[in-house]
């Protein structure tokens, strides 16, 4: 039966193939040799095969679509399709691949190539004297799902520049080239200052921190300050938190290698969009006020201004202006003029308990040129070089932006000798020149030193790029060194900070999108 069956299935598929020759007009030994070939494939290739043939098929694709152009920066080999997927992208590990292939090196995420730049002569290269090279930024997947290309941030071209130049321009309209802005923070050290008076315990002053710091710019953007005790804007904060924490995780990395697949899987990506839909709704409900009462003759803040340019603009939609860019623009400003200022304040907190002799030279400067009568001003900077040095040291080492937000090569370019092919990610190891053993004399140690000449007065470094640089710098640089300035100084006039009973503190960061270090309590001594 077994026979027959097989031989009559064989009949009909000889009788298929020389059906398909005669229709094909083929000659008859050509017919003989196709449907020998259309026999052999029917036959003998079962569904085992045609899977092997098809991944076969995709590796080769993927190894010619990923091998690398002729003079290409070196890089650990990489498995196809996931790449370096398996390898932690954390500084301890760049730092070693520094070691083993030099400053200019390359890693595969996925399919995406990425080229990192160590050292403050590279970088220095990259980002200031090939100024034009590296102005782009890239597609990141757990980014572009939240800000869509728009924004300061993560847009580029002329959408970029237009959004960019109108930002600059407001924070000097509203602020950094005005007296208000500096009055505006001194009144907030004294709210900030009132609020760790009230804690008769120890505490945790990052959200404390974070409401004063918000506060500068949520006057400025929105026109208003929040009282420390708002419930909702407390939320808003903690959830911002916890969206930029998860953001440098491993598994949130995942997504940004292969977006389609983690797109429907569970995660910390999943956490991190919620978040930010409840961000935007606090955002959106603070443009509907303004659109209320919005008087085109009397702009308050840069909302105000935003609808007053959407308005000029309206026959220029490249430029960006309109409600969604206004929405993502008021989000990039809000998170940049948080997180960063916050996180460094609660670096030099920490690095004053763990260094107390740096604290009281700190505050003896602050009591010869201040006193206790009245509050500081940018005008006693340039009188106390020491604290200016202190400030400066917290940021190298507070180092809260290890590797950048990454770039692209906005052109083909060469590098330290090496090709970077136009449309190329490139990371900046900003840590590598913060602690270059070229620059800095003790780049492991906490040393104000760094930033005083031999007459003790203050000493810029050109390797100082906690700002980045080139026309990717931080926008709200000029904003960030005052209140740097003014609220560590309001701080250290105030109180004497130490450690509580307890494990000591720890120096060590916890790198999420940016470098924070773990979570701490406090003791403060009113002075």
């Amino acid at each position: 039966m077994g026979k027959s069956s097989n031989g009559s299935r064989v009949q009909t598929n000889r009788q298929r193939t020389e059906t398909f020759a005669h229709r094909a007009d083929l000659p008859a030994e050509a017919s003989h040799t196709t449907a020998m070939l259309l026999h052999y494939l029917e036959e003998y290739l079962d569904l085992k095969s045609w899977l092997i043939g098809v991944f076969l098929f995709l590796l080769l694709l993927d190894i010619i679509r990923n091998k690398n152009p002729s003079n290409f920066p070196p890089g650990p080999w990489y498995l196809p399709f996931v790449g370096n997927i398996f390898m932690q992208r954390d500084i301890k590990t760049i730092d070693k691949l520094v070691e083993k292939y030099g400053d200019v090196f390359s890693l595969h995420w996925g399919s995406e190539k990425t080229v990192f730049i160590s050292g403050h002569n590279m970088v220095k290269e990259a980002l200031v004297t090939q100024l034009d090279s590296f102005a782009d930024r890239p597609v990141i997947p757990l980014f572009h799902k939240i800000f869509k290309g728009l924004g300061v941030v993560f847009s580029n071209g002329y959408l970029w520049k237009n959004q960019r130049k109108f930002v600059l321009t407001n924070l000097r309209h509203f602020g950094e080239g005005k007296k208000t802005l500096e009055l505006s923070i001194q009144q907030e050290s004294i709210f900030l200052c009132d609020a760790f008076k009230a804690e008769q315990s120890p505490f945790d002053p990052q959200f404390f921190l974070n409401n004063a710091v918000s506060n500068i710019i949520s006057a400025l953007v929105f026109g208003h300050r929040f009282e420390y005790h708002d419930e909702n804007f407390q939320n808003i904060l903690r959830l911002d938190t916890e969206a930029i924490a998860l953001s440098g995780s491993t598994r949130s990395q995942l997504y940004n290698a292969f977006p389609r697949l983690f797109e429907y899987l569970p995660g910390p990506h999943q956490k991190i969009f919620a978040n930010y839909v409840k961000i935007i709704e606090f955002v959106k409900e603070e443009l509907r006020k303004h659109q209320e009462d919005w008087d085109p003759s009397n702009p308050r803040d840069y909302i105000d201004n935003f609808l007053l340019e959407m308005e000029k603009k309206k026959s220029d939609p490249a430029a960006g202006f309109n409600t969604d860019t206004l929405l993502l623009t008021m989000l990039d400003i809000f998170e940049a003029g948080t997180e960063t200022t916050s996180t460094t304040i609660r670096w030099g907190l920490l690095f004053m308990m763990k260094y107390p002799e740096i604290q009281k030279k700190v505050q003896a400067e602050i009591d010869e040129v201040i006193g206790q009568s009245r509050q500081a001003s940018m005008a006693d900077k340039p009188n106390m070089p020491y604290t200016e040095a202190v400030i400066h040291e917290i940021q190298r080492m507070g180092n809260i932006a290890p590797l950048g937000i990454p770039k692209m090569a906005s052109k083909d370019t060469v590098l330290g000798g090496f090709f970077i092919p136009k449309g190329t990610s490139m990371t900046t190891n900003l840590s590598s020149v913060l602690k270059d053993k070229n620059v800095w004399e003790t780049p492991d140690t906490f040393n104000p030193g760094h930033f005083l000449d031999d007459q003790g007065q203050f000493l810029k470094k050109d390797a100082f790029m906690s700002f980045s640089a080139g026309k990717r710098a931080c926008v709200g640089e000029q904003l960030a060194r005052m209140e740097l300035f003014l609220f560590f100084t309001s701080l250290l006039q105030c109180f004497t900070f130490s450690p509580c009973p307890g494990p000591e503190l720890s120096l060590e960061g916890q790198l999420g999108f940016i470098n924070a270090p773990k979570p701490y309590r406090m003791c403060v001594t009113p002075r």
